[in-house]
C-alpha cells in the first residue's frame, strides 16, 4: 500500500520523526536547496562574464538587468524548482535543466505592460547563450555544494555548537568545586571535580570548533578537464584563471586552480573529518554521562506525563544521551564514507561522487539531531552532592597517592611499596589511613595536613582549572 509522504510515511527519520529538529537544514541540503544554489552560480557567472571587457559580444548589464538576474536566484521558489524538475524530465540532465530554466525566464519574463521590464528583457535577450558559457556541469555543482556547506556551517551548525559550548562552560563553572571520585580503568582513582571533567570536554570541543571554522571550502570553474580548453578557444585574450579566481572568491569561497573535471572534494573531506571528531567527542561525553547517571552522580528532571519504561514505573532513563550517541554514530558512519570516498575519482572524472554528495545533508542532519538531544539532556541534569560525597568517603584508598608522594619528598623508605601493601586488595577507611599517616616519621606540618585531608579535599587544581576555561 502506497501512502502520501508525511512524517509518518517518510522513509528516513530525518524527514519523519526528527523532521522538526532539522528544519533549518532543509532549505540548504534538499533538492530545492541544490537547485537554488545552482541557479545562483549560473547567474553570478553570467554577470562575471558580462563584466569582462574582452568578451565584447556580452555587454555589461544595466542596474535593472543585474537586479532582475539576481532576483531569479534570491527569489527562487519551490514552484521554480518544480519547473526545473519538469524540464529535467525532458533533458534527463539536472544541470542542463537549470540552464534552460534560466534562459526561459530571461526570454519570457517581461510584462508587456511594463516598459522597463520589456527593456530589460530586450537587454538580456542577447545574453542567453552566455548562460552556462564554457561550463561543465561540475563547474556549477562543485560551487553549489561548497556554497551549501558554507551556509549550513555558518547559519545552522556553528550556532548549534555555540549553544553547546556555552552550556558546557556554564556547567563547568557551576560545578567547578564539586568533588567527584575518578575512575581509571573502571577502578577508584584520584578525585576530580564535576566541573573539571566537563571542562575537559569543553576544551576538546573548542579545539575542533577552531578547525571546523578554519576549513577552506574551495571551488573551481575551469571547464571539462580543468584546463580552460573551451574558454581559450572562444576568447584567447581573456586571462581565464584570473577571471575564475575573482569569480570563485566573489562567492566567498577559496579558489582551487588545479583540478580535473571535478574539484577533488578534499575540502569537503576535511569538513566531514572535523565534524566527525566533534561527534566523537559527543559520543564520549554521552557515554560518560550515562555512566555517571547510573552511579547516581546526576539526577534527571522528571517531566509530567513522560514514561521511562513501559513496564517499570520507577525508571527515568537517560534517553536523551542515548539518542544523541546513536545519532552521532549514524552521522559519523556517513561522514567517514564521505571523507574516504569523495576525494577519489577515476582519471579525470567518474560519477560516483554525484549520488554520494546528495547525502551530505543526511549526515549533518543526524549530527544536528544529536546536538539537540545532548542539549536537552544537559538541561535536565542536576548533581547529587550527597551521592558524590558518599562515593568519595567509601574510597579512602585513593589517599595512598598523596601520602606516598609526601613520603617521597621526605625520603622515607619504600613509600610506594608501603602504600601498595597497605591498600591493594584491602579495605581501607578513614581510621586505618589516618593511623598509617600518624605512624610516619615526617615533619609535623605535613603530617597534620595529610591527617586533615579527605578524599573530597584531594582534587588538586581541578576547581581552578574548571573556573579558568
Amino acid at each position: 500500500m502506497s501512502s502520501a509522504l508525511s512524517a509518518l510515511t517518510a522513509l528516513s527519520p530525518v524527514d519523519g520523526r526528527y523532521a522538526s529538529k532539522v528544519d533549518a537544514l532543509r532549505p540548504i541540503f534538499s533538492e530545492y536547496g541544490l537547485i537554488r544554489a545552482r541557479v545562483r552560480v549560473e547567474i553570478e557567472w553570467l554577470l562575471a562574464l558580462a563584466a569582462e571587457p574582452a568578451i565584447v559580444e556580452l555587454k555589461p548589464f544595466s542596474a535593472a538587468a543585474t537586479a532582475r538576474l539576481r532576483a531569479l536566484a534570491a527569489e527562487f521558489s519551490i514552484d521554480d524548482a518544480e519547473r526545473v524538475k519538469a524540464i529535467e524530465r525532458t533533458t534527463n540532465h539536472d544541470v542542463k535543466a537549470v540552464e534552460y530554466f534560466i534562459k526561459e525566464r530571461l526570454r519570457d519574463g517581461a510584462d508587456p505592460a511594463n516598459e522597463a521590464a520589456v527593456a530589460t528583457a530586450a537587454e538580456l535577450g542577447p545574453a542567453l547563450e552566455f548562460v552556462h558559457f564554457a561550463c561543465t556541469s561540475e563547474d556549477i555543482n562543485n560551487l553549489s555544494y561548497s556554497l551549501m556547506l558554507a551556509e549550513a556551517r555558518r547559519s545552522v551548525l556553528k550556532p548549534a555548537l555555540a549553544k553547546l559550548e556555552a552550556k558546557l562552560r556554564e556547567l563547568a563553572h557551576a560545578h567547578a568545586e564539586l568533588p567527584m571520585l575518578s575512575r581509571t580503568h573502571g577502578q577508584t582513582a584520584s578525585p576530580t571535580t564535576v566541573g573539571k571533567e566537563i571542562a575537559n570536554v569543553l576544551a576538546r570541543l573548542r579545539r575542533q570548533l577552531k578547525q571546523f571554522d578554519a576549513v577552506e571550502l574551495q571551488g573551481k570553474i575551469n571547464g571539462a578537464v580543468g584546463n580552460y580548453n573551451a574558454h581559450v578557444v572562444a576568447y584567447p585574450d581573456v586571462n581565464w584563471p584570473a577571471l575564475s579566481q575573482r569569480f570563485v572568491e566573489g562567492l566567498g569561497l577559496v579558489f582551487n586552480p588545479y583540478t580535473t573535471q571535478i574539484e577533488p572534494h578534499d575540502c569537503i573531506a576535511e569538513l566531514c573529518d572535523v565534524q566527525r571528531r566533534i561527534n566523537t567527542i559527543g559520543i564520549d561525553f554521552c557515554r560518560d554521562l550515562w555512566g555517571y547517571i547510573s552511579l547516581g552522580y546526576f539526577k534527571q528532571a522528571v517531566k509530567a506525563g513522560e514514561v521511562g519504561s513501559s513496564t517499570m514505573p520507577h525508571k527515568v532513563n537517560p534517553i536523551d544521551f542515548e539518542n544523541a550517541e546513536g545519532n552521532f554514530g549514524i552521522a559519523n558512519s556517513l561522514l567517514d564514507h564521505f571523507a574516504m570516498k569523495l576525494p577519489i575519482s577515476r582519471w579525470q572524472r567518474d560519477l560516483t561522487d554525484s549520488t554520494v554528495l546528495r547525502a551530505l545533508g543526511t549526515a549533518f542532519a543526524h549530527a544536528l539531531i544529536a546536538i539537540d538531544a545532548l542539549m536537552r539532556g544537559l538541561n535536565k541534569l542536576s548533581t547529587d552532592p550527597d551521592r558524590l560525597a558518599a562515593d568519595l568517603d567509601a574510597a579512602w584508598e585513593v589517599m595512598a597517592e598523596p601520602v606516598q608522594t609526601v613520603m617521597r619528598r621526605h625520603g622515607l623508605p619504600n613509600p610506594y611499596e608501603q602504600l601498595k601493601a597497605l591498600t591493594r586488595g584491602h579495605g581501607i577507611n578513614a581510621d586505618s589511613m589516618r593511623a598509617f599517616i600518624a605512624s610516619l616519621d615526617m615533619p609535623e606540618h605535613d603530617k597534620s595536613r595529610l591527617l586533615m585531608m579527605t578524599p573530597g579535599d584531594y582534587t588538586g587544581l581541578a576547581a581552578a582549572l574548571a573556573k579558568a576555561i
